[in-house]
Formats: C-alpha cells, sequence, structure tokens
C-alpha cells in the first residue's frame, strides 16, 4: 500500500465526518412553523472558567510546564521552531528542540500525545494550529518513557465551543527575498456536535552561505588543505490541515475525530567551490547541483470515551498514519581548467504507513487514589531505497535495492495518583514497553528487540496555604535507537572519497549496527516553585541523571563489501555509560510584583528569564571536555512584554543565548560549537478586539554559526574540518481578523 494510496482513502473518509457536520448544521436552521410541541425542559451547560497556564502547572503532580495559545503566538512566528526557542529550559539546534542540554534524541516530541513521526519538521507546522504546548520535565506511565530530557507534547487546536472564524495572514522577508503565508480556522457548534477546521499555507525563501575547510593527509602522507564555499539558494511551499470533530452522545458519552494533513515542496540550487590550498589531492573544481523533494504525511485518530457509574471511565484510541519522502539531487563538477570531473546523481525514497490502538481504564480507588490501567500497540511498515550515481558507476552496489522494515511496539502500565491530604500528593507508576525491529538487507535479514521496564515516582508538597509546591522525582526512562542507527546501509562521501579508493578517519562511510542496545537513565528530579499573588513565579530546579549504555560514534578501519580496499567506517556502539547533572532557574510575571522597588506596581510590563547550568561526564574519554554531545555549559533566556495603556499598542523582545563549547567525542575526536545569541522582538497595534497587526523582527544580533571537528590518528597526525554559516535577520508583517 502506497502513501499515496492511503493519502487518498483517508481523506475520502474525512470528508464523510465534515460532510455529517455541515448537513447536521444546516438541519439546525428555521423551518417552517409547526404545532407548538410540549413544554420540555432545556439542558444548561454550565461551563467552568479556564484555569490559566499558573493553575495547571501548579496543579499537576509530575512536573509540568503548560503555555497557551496567547504565548505560543505573541511574536507572530510562523513555525514551531521559532516558538520552542523561547521556552524556558528548552534550546533548539539543527532544528530540532532539546531539553537539559541533551541531544534531540533524548526528548520525546508527541503530537496530540503520540510520537512524531520520522523526518517531520517541525519548520512545517504552524502555531495558529497549536491550541497548547505541555513540557513535562519527567515521565508519566500512560506516555512513553523515552524522555531522558524530557517532552514536548503538542497539542492541535480543539472543537470550539462557540461559533469561532479566525483568519492570518502575512509576510515574512530576509535578503530581500519575500514569502507570504496565510492561516484560516473555521470551527462552530450545532447541538451535541462541534467542528473546527484550521488551514495554513506558507512559502519559505532562504539564501545559506557556508565556507568549510578541512585539513588531512594526501596519498604520499603530507598535508592536505582544501577550502569549500557552498552557497544554496532555496524554496519551499507547503499547507497544513488538522480538521477536528467532537460528538456528545450522551450525558457520559462521548467521541472525537482529529486528522492532521502535512505536505511540504522545496527545491533548491547552488554551487560549491573546492580549492586545494595545500599538499596533493583532488583537483581543485566547481561544482553546480539542484536538489528537489517532498515530503507529506497524513495522520488520523478517533477518541472514544465512556463515563461509567462511581466515577470510572473508559477510553479508546485508534489511529493510522502515512508518510512519504521523494528527494533527488544533481551535481556536476568542473576542474580548474574546466573539464568535467564529476557528474553525481543522487536519488532517495522512503514512505511508511502504521496503525495505532490504545485503551484506558480509569477508576477511584479507596478514598483518594485514582488508578488508571492502559495497553497500547504499535505496528509500523517502511520501505526506503536509494541509488547515488557517480559518472554513470553506482557507489553502492547491492544496497540500492529496496530496504523493507517491519517495527512494532507494544506497551501496558499501570498508575495510581493519591491526594494524600490538602498538601502532599503523589504519584506512582510502572511501564513495560517493548519494541521489535525487522529488516531486510542485502545481506540478510537483521532482528532487534528492547524490552524495558520503567517505574515511575512523583510527589508535591504545597507548604502553607498551598501555593507554593515543592517537587521530588524518581524515574527511570530510556532511549531506543532509531531505524536508521539499525540499519546496516552505509551512507558514503564519494565527491572527495569516491569507493573506488580509500578515505580517511575524518571523513569516514557511515552504517549502522543492528546490535544496538537502548541506552536506559536512572533520575532524579527537584524542584521548588514559588507563585505570587499577581500571577507571577518563581523557581528552580535540579536534576541528575545515569546512562547506561550511551549510544556513540565509534571510527575504525575495516574491511567492507561495497569497495575493494579497506574504508575507515563509523558504526553507533554502546559505551560504558555517563552521568549528567544541571540546575535551571525561572523568574516571570509583572515587574511591579517581581522588583517592587524599582516598578509602579501597576506597570504593564511583563518580564520573563531562565537560567540552566548543565554538566556531564561520559565514562571512558578523557576529560575536562568528555560532555554529553551537544550539551551546552549554560543557557540563558530572557524576555519582556509592555502593553502600553494610552494607545492599543504592546511590544516585546526575548533573547536567548548559549556560549561556545567543546565536547571531546572520543579519545581522537573532538568537536566545537560556536556561542548562539538570537535576538527577537514583535510590535503589536489593535485596532478593535477582532482585528490587529503585527511587526516581528527574528535574529536582529546575527553571528557566524561556526563548528569545527578534529581528529587525531595513532601516528599523532591531526585531520579535521570547520564550518561556518552566515545568519541573516528576517522581518514579518501579520494582519489577524477574528470574524
Amino acid at each position: 500500500m502506497t502513501v499515496a494510496f492511503f493519502l487518498r482513502h483517508a481523506c475520502l473518509a474525512a470528508a464523510f465526518p465534515l460532510g455529517s457536520a455541515l448537513a447536521q448544521a444546516a438541519r439546525s436552521e428555521p423551518s417552517e412553523p409547526k404545532e407548538p410541541a410540549p413544554t420540555q425542559l432545556q439542558r444548561v451547560e454550565v461551563q467552568a472558567a479556564q484555569r490559566s497556564d499558573n493553575d495547571l502547572r501548579r496543579q499537576s503532580t509530575a512536573a509540568k510546564i503548560v503555555f497557551s495559545r496567547e504565548e505560543l503566538t505573541r511574536y507572530g512566528d510562523t513555525n514551531m521552531s521559532d516558538v520552542l526557542k523561547r521556552l524556558p529550559g528548552v534550546n533548539m539546534q539543527g532544528g530540532a528542540p532539546r531539553m537539559r542540554g541533551l541531544g534531540a534524541g533524548f526528548t520525546l516530541i508527541l503530537i496530540n500525545g503520540e510520537p512524531a513521526p520520522p523526518g517531520f519538521s517541525l519548520d512545517n507546522l504552524s502555531p495558529s494550529q497549536i491550541e497548547r504546548i505541555e513540557v513535562s520535565r519527567g515521565p508519566t506511565a500512560e506516555n512513553s518513557a523515552q524522555a531522558v530530557a524530557g517532552t514536548i507534547n503538542i497539542i492541535l487546536k480543539e472543537a470550539p465551543k462557540n461559533r469561532q472564524r479566525e483568519w492570518r495572514g502575512g509576510f515574512n522577508t530576509a535578503q530581500g527575498r519575500v514569502t507570504p503565508w496565510i492561516n484560516f480556522t473555521y470551527g462552530d457548534k450545532s447541538g451535541d456536535l462541534s467542528y473546527s477546521l484550521p488551514v495554513s499555507a506558507y512559502q519559505s525563501r532562504s539564501l545559506n552561505e557556508t565556507s568549510v575547510q578541512t585539513q588531512s593527509l594526501d596519498a604520499q602522507g603530507g598535508r592536505l588543505v582544501q577550502a569549500a564555499r557552498y552557497t544554496d539558494d532555496g524554496e519551499g511551499r507547503g499547507f497544513n490541515a488538522s480538521p477536528r470533530l467532537a460528538w456528545r452522545l450522551g450525558d457520559n458519552h462521548n467521541l472525537s475525530w482529529q486528522t492532521f494533513v502535512n505536505r511540504h515542496d522545496w527545491t533548491s540550487v547552488g554551487s560549491n567551490v573546492v580549492e586545494v590550498q595545500q599538499g596533493q589531492g583532488p583537483v581543485s573544481r566547481d561544482e553546480r547541483y539542484r536538489s528537489w523533494g517532498r515530503w507529506q504525511m497524513l495522520r488520523s485518530n478517533l477518541h472514544w470515551t465512556r463515563n461509567l457509574a462511581d466515577s470510572q471511565s473508559l477510553e479508546l484510541r485508534l489511529g493510522g498514519q502515512g508518510w512519504s519522502r521523494d528527494a533527488g539531487s544533481q551535481l556536476q563538477g568542473r576542474g580548474a581548467g574546466g573539464q568535467p570531473v564529476l557528474d553525481q546523481h543522487n536519488r532517495s525514497y522512503s514512505e511508511e504507513q502504521g496503525l495505532t490502538a490504545s485503551a484506558k481504564y480509569k477508576r477511584p480507588l479507596w478514598e483518594a487514589h485514582a488508578l488508571a490501567i492502559g495497553a497500547e500497540v504499535e505496528y509500523r511498515q517502511r520501505n526506503d531505497s536509494r541509488s547515488q550515481l557517480d559518472n554513470g558507476v553506482e557507489q553502492l552496489p547491492g544496497f540500492e535495492a529496496p530496504f523493507k522494515s517491519n517495527i512494532s511496539r507494544l506497551a501496558a502500565y499501570v498508575q495510581d495518583e493519591w491526594d494524600i491530604n490538602a498538601q502532599w500528593s503523589g504519584y506512582a507508576g510502572l511501564r513495560a514497553e517493548t519494541i521489535s525491529t525487522a529488516s531486510k538487507e542485502p545481506g540478510g535479514e537483521q532482528r532487534n528487540r528492547s524490552q524495558v521496564v520503567t517505574p515511575l515516582l512523583h510527589l508535591a508538597y504545597k507548604p502553607g496555604k498551598g501555593r507554593d509546591v515543592l517537587r521530588a522525582s524518581l524515574t527511570r526512562s530510556y532511549r531506543a535507537p532509531n531505524l536508521n542507527q539499525l540499519l546496516g546501509r552505509p551512507s558514503v562521501n564519494s565527491n572527495l572519497y569516491p569507493t573506488s579508493g580509500s578515505n580517511i578517519e575524518s571523513s569516514p562511510d557511515r552504517t549502522g549496527n543492528p546490535n544496538l542496545r537502548p541506552e536506559l537513565a536512572l533520575g532524579l528530579d527537584l524542584a521548588f516553585e514559588k507563585y505570587l499573588q499577581a500571577g507571577g513565579l518563581l523557581s528552580i530546579s535540579a536534576f541528575h541523571r545515569r546512562i547506561d549504555g550511551l549510544i556513540r560514534s565509534a571510527t575504525t578501519l575495516e574491511t567492507v563489501s561495497w569497495a575493494a580496499v579497506p574504508r575507515w567506517v563509523a558504526r553507533p556502539t554502546n559505551l560504558t555509560g555517563a552521568s549528567t547533572s544541571g540546575v535551571e532557574m525561572e523568574a516571570k510575571g509583572r515587574a511591579g510584583e517581581l522588583f517592587p522597588s524599582a516598578f509602579e506596581a501597576g506597570l504593564p510590563l511583563d518580564l520573563r528569564a531562565s537560567l540552566s547550568f548543565y554538566r556531564s561526564q561520559v565514562a571512558g574519554i578523557p576529560g575536562p571536555d568528555n560532555r554529553l554531545e551537544s550539551q551546552q555549559p549554560y543557557a540563558v533566556n530572557l524576555g519582556f512584554d509592555y502593553r502600553a495603556t494610552a494607545l492599543p499598542i504592546s511590544f516585546g523582545g526575548s533573547m536567548a543565548y548559549t556560549p561556545a563549547y567543546a565536547v571531546q567525542q572520543s579519545i581522537e575526536q573532538r568537536n566545537t560549537q560556536g556561542l548562539s545569541r538570537k535576538f527577537d522582538a514583535y510590535a503589536q497595534w489593535r485596532f478593535s478586539p477582532t482585528m490587529s497587526l503585527r511587526l516581528s523582527a527574528r535574529d536582529l544580533l546575527p553571528l557566524e554559526d561556526s563548528s569545527s571537528s578534529s581528529y587525531l590518528d595513532a601516528n599523532g597526525n591531526e585531520q579535521g574540518s570547520q564550518t561556518e554559516r552566515r545568519l541573516v535577520r528576517s522581518v514579518g508583517l501579520q494582519l489577524e481578523i477574528k470574524l
């Protein structure tokens, strides 16, 4: 079954409930008068006041931070990456969010409580389709325990309780390139049915300039220095839609349906000028390339709930998803004299379909306990194919055939939430999860199976009148190896080192390891949160993680099937272990409440700040920089928002800063990352309660994004590369209308 087939039939299935919603809305219109019916009692719905983000945070036993739509849309962002980089305790690197300073794979990304599919980019998700974001610092039994650093749960827009018509449109500009975007949300309620249809469409354009200098050894053992200048001119376009229906089937019976559709197309053209500055190496050349691709995804879920007698409840979920990625590129290189030296063609295609099902039963237990028991099952089927031709010669003969993989996941859990008294609350959970993968490769069938049992404990204490909270958590979490880390398909840098010869340690081939084990982490978290009278918050938290079986890449010289000579190959492997600790501080609130001696109490100025310190050590690797990969020593986030009283104007700014740092990746390899400094600002003019205009600016203090990697071989010779990428400012204008 192809993704196109899945998308077509899922969209047809989506049309039926949407058509039913519109038909029911039409039937609710007044018709010709009839005889008066006997008087009947009308149902009256009482809606409780919506709880604030701080209320939701304070009432949760497990540490959780909630960010509402107001917080997410303040800067007029058009993608989720820009939103997440401003959240306390969250950093962005390489387009992926990270918590606790750990690599992206340690942070679990959920969409409506389900893991985001592989290859999904948050840059393609519009904040206008988000209801809220929940950031959890520790795992719970009802969600996957693959959250060593924490969990970011992105909740899509829910069906409204009242009529909703909202339109947002605007454009962004950077380097003289204008890109438009538009969002529209339609929602209403008719009797026991409520529905919403958020739709977004966007265009993106970028011009990236990167310079790379590499140092290695030439064939004679002398020093070889090469400099490359990359220029990439890219354009993308896409759309998102997340229709949702919610039926009230009875006083204790509800059914909801939500679908998320995402498609993104991109093209780019660019150049790569390579110059040999020292040594006897490949000839200097001038390369021109173009690339293209398409990503598309559809996910659809049904959620059925039934409230039973004695405060019991039953939930059932059924979902399906499919995604595909089709990409290709063509590169032509010419030598210093203009003669052709390289004609390269790449093509790759991946697709995946999957089904999920879950059940959850809740009931009170004794006087102050809430027991929940649940089970989950998931099955995914994936196909991958890839081809790389250099001057008409396949670089990986035998590996261009499709790889077929099956992934299955089974999980069961039990949890108990205990309101001990007015001040104490506790949570205890136990989750067992099994992940099995099977792949058919040219070398035969590869299988991997991991089973992890994770006990979880959370405790919250509210001293005094219960406004402040002390928290403690003891958890076990893990990170399972992803499919790419398990597959044995190699990836080679044939531009510099084709498979007809050998390569060097600093530019190895890469492949997977089917014998990888999950990384297991034992975690301790402590936190204190002080909630101020006017809505402000002060918090400090500390954490420690002990990780066993840490996965790191190891480079060795091997005899391989894709080359006639031995080549250096990097493959992931389990190390002994590692440990990491940190302290995170956060403050937010009105300026007059946080600094009463410096600001008036009624000043409409909101301040927020977060400061985090991290430290880690990897066993078996010499210090002092034997930290976990991509973990910065500290991070700072600052921001303010001001709402004028004489004019309908509000404005604000936000800054995120991380210092430069080095990571001793292995005994031989060392990586560095330059400092990052990002400053964004916005100004909003409200013409009326239903119309506003917002001006936003991003990366007002751009820096060169720099990184380097060095490798020391057995003879003491240093090889490596240094990369610098220029960042640019961007400005956006947004008009919002609520109809």
